[in-house]
């Protein structure tokens, strides 16, 4: 692929004038796999220059935000059709608690009773779960779970508000189908992981239980441009907070709302409780700060939660360097986690 996802992404910004011009990248360190070394090269010398800054989008303007939302599933499918070829699964759509959703079905899926809801990401204005179901069917295709991709409705048509309620509707409707609460893990990657976690925070304090665990890859759990790494690590991240997220975030929540934990689930209370939570991310990340934060909000409280941290690699990296060892080993790793604490569900099949 000579774009991937991550570019795509860069390069609709840019289309809406979102994008930042972008310093040239330092040079990918000699400590990651020499696969890993050859993706980020090729991945950051597609990057390319934006075009000049345009008028960005309002943060209600439906409109304007339309034709890059259109624009965005219109180019990351085909871009991301050869990696699903490499998987064997199949997948159905369906609703939900009247939420659609698309299922995921491995090959090689295990009939114990156990699924996975799959939360994309997108910066809260990007994406579906079409769009982004590479990400599903590696998770599927890592864990042996069937995985259900929640089209949640992106900013501004849908605000926080009804993308966590929309989130909270499919784990309450697969309970409502058979499948108990602790047989359900829930997986987020990038805002998909800020969404994951903050409905599910919405879902406990409104006394409906939680799933069994929640599995975050490079959560943008923090949608405030607070944390040291936003500083800090701003020179080897494609991201940018002024010029990228912080339009999509205004897009999806004001910012008298912003520091609402289910917005931003690094200011949620955990001393409530909180499933068992597995966060993975790089350390060329301007989020890793919100990861260090999501972990130690978490931990503190007593909640069972593993900070699982990679040399050296970008946002997402399980999806944007897919074909490498350090890929191959998140996705294990994931497995492991979501096996060991869920050991003890056996419950038949819906």
């Amino acid at each position: 692929m000579k774009k991937t996802l991550p570019i795509l992404l860069t390069v609709l910004l840019a289309q809406a004038g979102l994008a930042a011009s972008l310093a040239p990248l330092p040079p990918p360190p000699l400590t990651i796999s020499v696969q890993a070394q050859f993706e980020m090269n090729k991945f950051q010398q597609n990057l390319g220059e934006p075009p000049a800054e345009a008028a960005q989008p309002g943060p209600d303007d439906i409109e304007a935000w339309r034709p890059l939302q259109e624009n965005f599933i219109k180019w990351i499918e085909p871009f991301s059709r050869p990696l699903l070829r490499q998987f064997h699964y199949t997948q159905a759509a369906r609703t939900i608690g009247g939420v659609p959703v698309i299922e995921v079905t491995p090959a090689h899926w295990k009939n114990d009773g156990k699924v996975m809801v799959y939360v994309h990401g997108g910066g809260y204005v990007f994406g579906s779960a079409a769009s982004n179901l590479l990400s599903a069917v590696l998770a599927a295709d890592a864990t042996h779970m069937r995985v259900v991709a929640v089209d949640h409705t992106v900013a501004p048509r849908g605000k926080w508000q009804q993308a966590t309620s929309e989130v909270v509707s499919v784990l309450t409707g697969l309970k409502n189908e058979g499948y108990p609460l602790r047989s359900i893990a829930v997986f987020g990657d990038s805002a998909g992981g800020g969404l994951a976690a903050g409905a599910v925070l919405k879902m406990r304090d409104q006394g409906l239980g939680m799933p069994g665990a929640v599995v975050l890859w490079s959560p943008w759990s923090d949608i405030t441009e607070a944390g040291d790494t936003y500083a800090t690590l701003k020179d080897v991240d494609f991201l940018r907070y002024k010029e990228q997220l912080g339009p999509a975030a205004a897009a999806y929540a004001a910012p008298a709302e912003q520091k609402n934990p289910y917005v931003s689930p690094v200011y949620g209370d955990y001393s409530k409780g909180f499933p068992p939570t597995l966060i993975q991310g790089g350390t060329r990340e301007i989020f890793l700060s919100n990861f260090i934060r999501q972990y130690q909000a978490i931990d503190s409280a007593g909640g069972d939660a593993k900070l699982d941290l990679y040399e050296g690699l970008p946002h997402v990296f399980q999806v944007l360097l897919a074909n490498t060892p350090e890929s191959q080993l998140a996705l294990r790793k994931m497995n492991e986690f979501l096996q060991a604490r869920m050991r003890d569900v056996r419950v038949a099949q819906p």
